[in-house]
């Protein structure tokens, strides 16, 4: 390594003029890039370049510095630094057509991205497919157990979903809930550590997977479409409040076929409640493909007398647009409205499923492949200079350790005492004593 260093030293004295003492390959690389850059022919010489946005009020623009490893040794790195101003700030895009019923306009075909909102959003969606990852390895780990359903795959619906809300307004989803808690304001330890029922989860290590909650957030839950009735009660709420709230209830395709949904579709219809309601259709109830468990797959055409829309769920900018144009139709006291996010989970139906038995790996490699939506978000930002992919790769890092971190306290935390087991059965009342498995199990519980 010391000879080949000498010999690189010496050629780049001979190319520049220099004394190169250089003693690392780091050294040495900035030492060429410097020469280059003042030996080169100007850009504008090389190839034509879109002209650069001004920069920004106040004085020069910031740096965004992304930080590499390089093979040299422990700890040596070449730090690439780009100005705020080398960015494109905001761009259009195309966007899938949204199918429409009962409605003379839909949502629109092209959406503006700012550069802040497209790195929000692929943030977002990295941390919940980080985040459903590490679930996976502690679940084969036997740390978490039980009930686990991941939402790795899905991940647009909850990003497009909350960029287009209010933090005020109101979700209520069904057990894959993961990715709903998170984009909701739960921070990621607080999440695996109630997968791993620990006490300091987001419901004290009680709820576990199914059962995570935040305000505005109501579930999480276990029973196969019993939110979306809930759902309308928490929309008539809204209604009632006269708040210019909304409420987004969530199902999916498996729960799709039930009474109890289309009852819920009646009410909401007939007292205009302001519900955005969203079938999270990812092609498989459980290990039944759409096709062979209704007669109709047409979900956002299921309201009947509701209008619908059907709409790419891979595509974080579809869905946003789409979810936007719903909650400003239910703001606007037209009534509720059904949505039809057209997705697909990487995993199977529950950890307990391996997800290959019903459908094949090609199958899911080419979704992975196709329309992955991080993948799609990021070929975006790069493709239109408005991230570098070194910038997405720190972003990446940051987001393992992040996640890593939350891991170590969710194995960590200790598990709540006995003695709170019944705590919190009501919200707010006097301690009172509740029967444990007989009647002379007395157990006491706090508000």
């Amino acid at each position: 390594m010391k000879t080949m260093l000498a010999i690189i030293s010496n050629a780049l004295c001979r190319i520049t003029g220099k004394n190169a003492g250089a003693q690392t390959v780091s050294e040495l690389l900035i030492g060429l890039s410097e020469y280059v850059n003042l030996t080169s022919p100007p850009a504008a010489a090389r190839r034509r370049l879109p002209p650069k946005p001004p920069p920004p009020p106040g004085g020069a623009a910031p740096l965004v510095s992304a930080q590499i490893d390089q093979p040299d040794g422990p700890g040596a790195r070449v730090v690439v630094s780009r100005s705020l101003s080398d960015f494109t700030p905001q761009a259009t895009f195309d966007i899938k057509r949204c199918d429409l019923h009962g409605l003379e306009a839909g949502p629109p075909v092209r959406a503006e991205l700012t550069r802040e909102q497209g790195l929000q959003y692929y943030r977002t969606m990295q941390t919940v497919r980080r985040m459903e990852l590490k679930a996976d390895q502690l679940y084969k780990q036997k740390i978490i157990r039980g009930f686990c359903h991941l939402y790795d795959g899905q991940e647009a619906c909850a990003a497009g979903i909350e960029a287009a809300i209010n933090p005020s307004d109101h979700l209520i989803t069904a057990y894959r809930a993961h990715g709903f808690t998170f984009t909701r304001g739960v921070p990621i330890k607080e999440i695996l550590a109630e997968l791993t029922g620990r006490k300091g989860g987001v419901a004290k290590g009680k709820g576990g997977s199914m059962h995570m909650y935040a305000p505005h957030f109501y579930g999480g839950n276990g029973i196969v479409g019993a939110q979306v009735p809930l759902g309308a009660g928490i929309a008539l709420a809204c209604q009632y409040q006269g708040n210019n709230q909304i409420c987004v209830t969530l199902y999916g395709d498996g729960a799709a076929n039930q009474g109890q949904i289309f009852e819920t579709f009646n009410m909401a219809a007939l007292w205009k409640l302001p519900c955005v309601f969203v079938c999270e259709n990812n092609k498989y109830g459980m290990g039944t493909s759409v096709e062979r468990a209704a007669a109709s797959t047409d979900y956002y055409k299921r309201g009947d007398f509701i209008p619908g829309l059907r709409v790419d769920g891979m595509d974080v900018l579809c869905v946003r647009e789409a979810a936007r144009f719903a909650a400003d139709h239910c703001r606007a006291g037209k009534g509720p409205i059904v949505m039809e996010l057209q997705t697909y989970r990487y995993h199977g139906h529950s950890m307990s499923d391996p997800g290959v038995s019903y459908r094949t790996r090609e199958e899911i490699q080419e979704v992975r492949s196709k329309s992955d939506p991080i993948s799609m978000l990021k070929e975006r930002l790069l493709g239109n200079n408005m991230a570098s992919a070194e910038e997405l790769k720190e972003i990446d890092i940051q987001i393992r350790k992040e996640v890593e971190d939350a891991a170590q306290y969710a194995t960590s935390d200790p598990e709540p005492p006995l003695d709170e087991l019944c705590n919190h059965v009501f919200a707010s009342s006097p301690p009172l004593e509740v029967r444990g498995t007989n009647p002379w199990a007395r157990l006491k519980s706090v508000s």
